[in-house]
């Protein structure tokens, strides 16, 4: 499994992403009484548990790497005690892993303590410093060819292992260390994209973030094998029912309920430019992810286009409070016919778009050449 995991939804949760990957790996925190922190973990055992082990790889965002060391030492040590186990590898696939590239990395001229720590890279994130998942420059400028293109970025930004203090070797210091090869390695495994979302003060057509981080391990996966993972997305909203819905059922929620929904659109217009910026970013957002994940129907750009582009009324909105956004639109629409992304649509919509692309151009001219500062 892949999770991603982030600081700000650590922070408002108190750590249900760690809890879950902790379970995945059949280990429980140990807390101290007074103070309720986590200072240790227990192994569970095999018949306690179960089920078999799950090996978990997570993709932690930048922040999450800056505000929660502690929490990086605590995954990394429980990798390595859970990988230190005598189990049978169907149930313990982890270890079985951690074993057998323990013997690759030696034979590759590593050092047995080095050969131990890098198969057990468990934690990925972006190099120190740097932030994001690297897609989201590519698709603005629409500066990619294929899938291979956005994979090759993502991997190139979420590959630095962080090891956290207790169990680094030599020079690596906790502090993250270039390991593309290893990082690739825990994608071709990869059978199950995660990504948990903890509250409805937004949903994953309102942030870049969503796309990069879960559709950007997505296609890495599918670049990397040749297919599909399975791709999950958790509701955690409400933590006495948690839900877990398959991406392409998550897409389908919130289009209904808020991307085509007339409510929420007539909500917006009451924000004059940042209104129609709202509907262009959700436009993007929701190409994004059928660039990474391929999980958006053809009816939904069809929807998309009907509801911000073509109703007359919208469309006289956001010519006039932000004629950007409807160019944008229009653009990006016509790029996911282009890309084959959205292939049941007719040659009178495609004219339409590029009528309208052209019609917000000339907004836009106009605009700068009446502009006196």
């Amino acid at each position: 499994i892949g999770l991603s995991v982030w600081g700000t939804a650590t922070m408002r949760t108190g750590g249900d992403d760690i809890a879950e990957a902790l379970a995945l790996l059949g280990v429980q925190p140990v807390w101290d009484g007074p103070s309720r922190r986590v200072v240790d973990f227990e192994i569970l055992t095999l018949s306690a548990l179960g089920r078999p082990r799950v090996d978990v790889t997570l993709r932690i965002s930048g922040f999450f790497r800056d505000a929660f060391p502690n929490l990086i030492d605590l995954f990394y040590n429980a990798v390595a005690a859970v990988a230190a186990l005598d189990e049978p590898p169907e149930q313990n696939p982890l270890a079985a892993q951690v074993k057998q590239e323990t013997q690759l990395w030696q034979q590759a001229g590593l050092s047995r303590e080095e050969s131990e720590v890098r198969s057990r890279y468990r934690i990925f994130g972006s190099k120190p410093g740097a932030y994001g998942a690297g897609l989201q420059g590519l698709i603005e400028a629409q500066n990619w060819q294929d899938e291979q293109d956005l994979a090759r970025a993502y991997i190139n930004w979420s590959s630095y292992a962080y090891t956290g203090t207790s169990f680094a070797a030599n020079s690596y210091s906790g502090e993250g260390v270039a390991a593309p090869e290893v990082f690739e390695e825990r994608l071709k495994q990869m059978q199950v994209v995660l990504h948990n979302q903890d509250n409805r003060e937004h949903d994953l057509l309102d942030s870049d973030d969503y796309y990069q981080f879960q559709g950007g391990l997505t296609v890495a996966v599918r670049a990397l094998t040749g297919k599909n993972p399975q791709i999950y997305f958790g509701d955690n909203a409400i933590p006495e029912n948690p839900k877990v819905r398959q991406l392409r059922e998550e897409i389908a929620r919130v289009y209904r309920s808020r991307v085509v929904n007339p409510k929420w659109i007539e909500g917006v217009m009451r924000h004059g430019y940042k209104g129609a910026f709202e509907m262009a970013a959700t436009v993007d957002y929701l190409f994004a992810y059928d660039a990474t994940a391929n999980c958006v129907e053809d009816y939904m750009y069809q929807g998309v286009a009907e509801a911000y582009v073509f109703d007359p009324r919208v469309q006289e909105f956001i010519q006039q409070k932000n004629p950007w956004a409807l160019r944008d639109m229009a653009e990006r629409l016509l790029e996911a016919h282009k890309r084959l992304l959205w292939q049941s649509t007719s040659q009178e919509t495609l004219a339409q778009l590029r009528a309208i692309v052209l019609q917000a151009e000339a907004v836009i001219e106009g605009k700068s050449l009446n502009y006196r500062p």
